[in-house]
């Protein structure tokens, strides 16, 4: 499936990763009408949708040269089972919204549409035409599974929105994690790397003899990240190559090498500055990055407890109709894609 069709095809929704298979029992005609596949509260899932999204699924598949599963084959089972709990899952969201007062307009639909127009094809109108049909999805379809995204983005935010982390929690957060803000040891050096030893030979003998060592650098050097800063690179300990490493960590400040035979090449290091220790990142610099990282493990969890509320809210609010009731997983969550 191309990032295009992963941008909008439900349930790529935020919270969907946590949903457990939906329950219910695999009843007959009495619960599940006719022309549907299965019941979610009040709100019947058609099998005319089922029969799209694999029809889509297939049409994906055979853009990209992948054989589609043959019908009854435990592949083709696992992307029904999908397709079912993914049509479920957008069910029980799109009915918890309308209880929340949750509702997206014809307007944000546009402008998420326009946003994925210009983001993968430059909001050139035919080019997206193009990709929809190869995708087997309509302009009408694109929009629905958009809707049902922001739908599934806003119960997101409303769930999550008082979610707050505390000083004291980043504080706790640095002080148990402290190896990870470890800032290994480090040097400051310059460096001239060329691929032919002989040359790296007459470059050494330059600067022997008193030669500009950024001149050289910008000149010859084929590092393309240091040469024109004259050479120059902060080393830091176990992120270089290992003879690089070895000789910059070994010698005194001010010492000239010899040619350096690494991967790269060869290269000529001059030592400018002493060993600066290994130390521990102060907190007011990973303090943002921390609160991100907590922000998002309480969204998470929050999330979590709310959809295993919902799980059991609908847990005798599902009926399938016969062959439809998605297999039990062994890991309690979805796979979030419909193909």
């Amino acid at each position: 499936m191309s990032l295009f069709a992963r941008s909008i095809v439900l349930p790529a929704a935020l919270a969907l990763a946590f949903i457990a298979p939906a329950c219910g029992s695999d009843e007959g005609p009495k619960s599940v009408p006719p022309g549907a596949i299965a019941v979610v509260g009040d709100q019947e899932i058609e099998k005319a949708e089922f029969d799209r999204l694999i029809k889509q699924a297939e049409t994906s598949a055979k853009a990209q040269g992948q054989e589609f599963p043959q019908t009854g084959s435990p592949e083709y089972n696992d992307l029904k089972d999908a397709i079912v709990r993914s049509l479920v899952e957008r069910a029980e969201f799109a009915q918890e919204a309308e209880e929340m007062g949750l509702e997206v307009t014809d307007a944000e639909v546009e402008k998420r549409l326009d946003e994925l127009k210009q983001q993968f094809f430059q909001g050139d109108e035919e080019k997206y035409r193009k990709e929809i049909a190869k995708q087997g999805l309509t302009d009408e379809r694109v929009r629905e599974e958009i809707r049902a995204r922001l739908v599934s983005e806003k119960i997101y935010e409303k769930v999550t929105s008082g979610v707050k982390v505390s000083q004291a929690d980043i504080k706790a957060y640095y002080d148990k994690n402290k190896a990870q803000f470890q800032r290994p040891e480090s040097r400051e050096v310059r460096h001239i790397l060329v691929k032919k030893e002989s040359q790296a030979i007459d470059i050494y003998e330059q600067l022997r003899d008193g030669a500009n060592f950024a001149a050289l650098a910008k000149k010859f050097s084929q590092d393309p990240s240091s040469a024109s800063k004259g050479g120059k690179y902060t080393a830091v300990k176990g992120q270089s190559v290992a003879p690089f490493d070895k000789f910059v960590f070994a010698a005194d400040t001010g010492d000239l090498s010899r040619p350096v035979k690494t991967e790269f090449g060869f290269h000529v290091i001059e030592v400018l500055s002493d060993i600066k220790p290994k130390s521990v990142t102060p907190l007011k610099e990973v303090e943002a990055s921390i609160r991100d990282t907590l922000l998002r493990e309480k969204h998470n969890e929050k999330m979590r407890d709310w959809v295993n509320d919902l799980q059991a809210k609908y847990k005798d609010e599902i009926a399938y109709a016969p062959g439809f009731a998605p297999a039990a997983t062994t890991t309690g969550e979805t796979t979030g894609t419909t193909g």
